[in-house]
């Protein structure tokens, strides 16, 4: 019988959450305003109900620079999270210091409505690769071969958001995702399998188009795929369930030895666990 969200992975780790506690303010005329989502709240709805060990916090840009939300909630979960910060340009090595001793792992740079420039990717990715941290990168994947033989001559380690966050999805074959193939072939990135509802045309249950290119990636590239949530959903309203998203999963990877890979091994050898 295959398996269902039912089997517990131990170590499994969510790759891609928010946290947002009232008690930080947001910066000024953000696009969303979210709704109080603490720690508490994403244990109750996903940790516990799925059986996740784990958890990467990316700093939501509705805080900008101050990653006060983020570190607090790392030091909620302890050992069992990373962070992915959000940084100005000319953050001092002192800063990136302190966020490291926090939990932070990682700089985001969100090219869809984000706060960072291409023009300072290059520089901040070779500062990255001595603190050993990485570049957390959402783009529109329609953009990739625009960007390809940037991303592959990084010197730190890159993550990309949501299965390539083809804004309109697109055919396995299509230039733009096999830009991302040879992207994720140069041997230091890794993509997340998540959020198909953020870009499906097909929609919910099986967002069949976006499923599609996450079951290729993972067929293709098991060593470099990542599972995420995205919890609490940022912008959904009604908010997806967590648990058919995770069920996904198991469609999306085929085999026990690849969804071990994506939920455990490989989040545990990128971020430390």
């Amino acid at each position: 019988m295959e398996p269902t969200r039912n089997a517990r992975y131990a170590g499994a780790c969510d790759c891609h959450v928010h946290i947002y506690e009232d008690r930080f303010p947001l910066i000024p005329n953000v696009a969303w305003v979210p709704p109080h989502s603490p720690v508490s709240a994403y244990r109750k709805q996903v940790q516990q109900p799925l059986g996740i060990d784990c958890a990467v916090v990316v700093q939501p840009t509705g805080y900008g620079f101050d990653n006060s939300c983020t570190l607090d909630a790392l030091a909620q979960f302890g050992n069992t999270a990373r962070g992915i910060a959000l940084v100005a340009p000319d953050v001092a090595d002192a800063e990136i210091a302190r966020l490291h001793a926090g939990g932070m792992r990682g700089v985001r740079y969100m090219m869809i409505g984000g706060v960072l420039s291409w023009a300072s990717l290059e520089p901040m990715a070779a500062r990255l690769a001595n603190a050993d941290w990485m570049v957390n990168l959402q783009l529109d994947g329609r953009t990739m071969p625009e960007h390809e033989a940037v991303l592959k001559r990084l010197p730190c380690r890159l993550v990309l958001d949501h299965n390539g966050k083809f804004l309109e999805p697109v055919a396995p074959d299509h230039p733009s995702f096999q830009s991302l193939l040879r992207v994720l072939d140069s041997g230091r990135v890794w993509i997340k399998l998540s959020a198909p509802y953020e870009t499906s045309k097909t929609g919910a249950p099986g967002y069949d188009d976006v499923s599609l290119l996450a079951r290729t990636l993972a067929e293709k590239f098991p060593e470099r795929c990542l599972w995420a949530s995205n919890w609490p959903h940022p912008g959904r309203n009604p908010r997806p369930e967590s648990a058919p998203l995770y069920d996904l999963l198991f469609s999306w990877a085929t085999s026990d030895d690849t969804r071990r890979r994506i939920l455990v091994d490989n989040p545990a050898a990128l971020y430390g666990f």
